[in-house]
């Protein structure tokens, strides 16, 4: 069988951590970590898995293909990769993209790397499992697959699933494709999208070549200028909320948080996006509205922009140098994921 990981450079190149063969045509994802003791990240705590949703290979496979089958939305127009693809970071590189049939989509796509290791999902934390992620998305304007009059999956969709996938289905889970098992498979294979081979972690593990000098001095300064107040831990990300005044001088702003929480304290706060792959995921924040990297960094170490409820706490403004911003850039750089999503081999 052909043996892969998400961990890896695009087919037919050698994998990182896994060995291409072939059997009979058909791709098998091999698992980043084992999945009694899901552990894809080196020295961080094993991924939580829901009792009702266990990992497995076969899983995880089943839901590789899914992501890329455009049977699943709507209109037939796009699969849940159209909006995370490899070149883009995981992101589509738009501003605010469109979902299934022309519908315009609120926020910037945000990076997908790490996302079984988050608590709450969306960039408002609306979501409060990956399952239910996947769901919203499946169903409303990202892929558009809900019925017109009723809240669930149109027939026709679920038709064409079942039509390709059917046996696949009654061999992972038992039963034929609906909107539990269809979510599920998804979420399994969104578990292994894993970032853990950046120049950065192979610094991290002793490899003095890893990292140019300017991105070993880009380091220091993220430190020096408490970007790890929020971009913390292996992800760089502290998972938490923080309003950076994006957005909010509009004449209706985007109140993110707010809108699940209720607290004022929560007005124009959005989730710290994880730092992996920044490089190539512009552009940046919650509304897509900086176009670059250094832009953003220098929005940021600027201390944000100003309004009532702005995170003095967490954003302070650092004096930084001309070129200690550009060294913090190419520190951001050394972050890069050198990983690809393999796009496997789909049914009739």
């Amino acid at each position: 069988m052909l043996k892969t990981t998400v961990v890896a450079i695009a087919l037919p190149v050698v994998v990182l951590g896994g060995v291409l063969a072939a059997c009979a045509g058909q791709d098998v994802l091999k698992l980043p970590a084992d999945p009694k003791n899901y552990a894809p990240v080196e020295k961080f705590e094993p991924m939580k898995i829901p009792e009702k949703n266990p990992i497995t290979a076969e899983k995880a496979t089943l839901g590789w293909k899914l992501w890329f089958d455009k049977r699943l939305s709507g209109d037939g127009t796009r699969s849940c990769y159209f909006c995370h693809v490899n070149e883009k970071g995981l992101t589509d590189g738009l501003p605010k993209g469109t979902g299934a049939f022309n519908k315009p989509l609120a926020r910037h796509t945000p990076t997908l790397w790490n996302i079984g290791y988050h608590s709450e999902w969306y960039w408002d934390g609306r979501a409060k499992s990956l399952e239910g992620q996947a769901l919203a998305a499946w169903k409303l304007a990202n892929m558009g697959a809900k019925d017109e009059k009723e809240d669930k999956v149109r027939a026709e969709v679920l038709e064409k699933v079942n039509k390709a996938y059917g046996a696949e289905f009654q061999k992972v889970f038992g039963k034929a494709a609906d909107e539990e098992s269809v979510t599920q498979a998804l979420a399994t294979f969104m578990r292994t999208i894993i970032s853990r081979d950046t120049a950065w972690d192979r610094a991290q593990k002793g490899d003095a070549t890893a990292m140019s000098d300017a991105a070993k001095r880009g380091w220091e300064v993220f430190q020096k200028a408490k970007c790890t107040n929020c971009h913390n831990g292996v992800f760089f990300t502290d998972q938490q909320y923080h309003n950076i005044g994006i957005g909010m001088k509009a004449e209706k702003p985007d109140v993110g948080r707010f809108n699940v929480s209720k607290a004022e304290k929560d007005t124009g706060a959005f989730k710290t996006p994880t730092l992996r792959d920044v490089a190539r995921s512009a552009p940046y924040f919650h509304d897509g509205s900086v176009a670059t990297l250094e832009e953003a960094v220098k929005l940021l170490v600027g201390g944000g922009i100003d309004n009532p409820h702005l995170d003095k706490v967490n954003l302070q403004k650092a004096d930084l140098k001309d070129a200690e911003v550009k060294d913090l850039v190419e520190f951001l750089n050394a972050l890069t994921e050198p990983a690809r999503i393999p796009e496997p081999k789909l049914p009739e």
